[in-house]
């Protein structure tokens, strides 16, 4: 990594291109410094930087759905799909929006979803996460019915989607093993997360 660039834990499958390396057609993401792992690993084709990124941010970013709910999909999934990377970045994120330790502890399967998850409203969307992240196949009857009782449809397309994007970049960080930074352990470390 060259100066000004952050220092990451582990080693990665792929080489992180840094602003110097990456192709003129890459540049842009590189404006405000380093982009992270998946844009500089991403950058060796850039090509399928730009459609990637921006069917990610769309997946992933803001809609009609809470960021709140949207976070539960993306945490979730990914330590179902056990990514290291995803889950150390998505445990960031997710006390950068609110969520308690104790939310956080229970979407990464460390603690019943009960004791972080009161609600039964939140517990049944998360069902619906798990039977899409965790298993194949359809939804089950009664994972549909319940899920459908408590949230509207458009809330479980768009959480669907985000699932999946979610997977497609789970497959992708661990597939390459895409390191962590260290700032970002060193934070969940502080929060008695890492």
């Amino acid at each position: 990594m060259g100066p000004g660039q952050p220092e990451y834990v582990g080693m990665t499958r792929v080489q992180l291109l840094d602003a110097g390396r990456a192709p003129i057609t890459a540049q842009q993401y590189y404006a405000e410094g380093d982009p992270g792992p998946i844009v500089a690993a991403l950058a060796s084709v850039p090509e399928l930087l730009g459609p990637t990124l921006g069917f990610v941010a769309a997946a992933l970013g803001r809609g009609s759905t809470s960021v709140r709910l949207k976070e539960f999909a993306i945490l979730r999934t990914s330590a179902l799909q056990g990514c290291q990377f995803c889950i150390h970045a998505h445990t960031s994120v997710s006390l950068d929006i609110g969520l308690s330790p104790e939310e956080i502890r229970a979407l990464r399967g460390e603690v019943p979803l009960e004791d972080g998850f009161p609600s039964e409203s939140e517990r049944a969307l998360i069902g619906w996460i798990d039977a899409l992240a965790g298993a194949t196949g359809p939804i089950p009857d009664d994972v549909w019915v319940e899920a459908r009782r408590h949230w509207p449809e458009h809330v479980l397309v768009e959480l669907t989607v985000t699932v999946g994007a979610t997977m497609f970049l789970n497959r992708f960080a661990t597939g390459f093993e895409l390191p962590t930074a260290d700032h970002v352990m060193a934070r969940l470390d502080a929060a008695g997360l890492a």
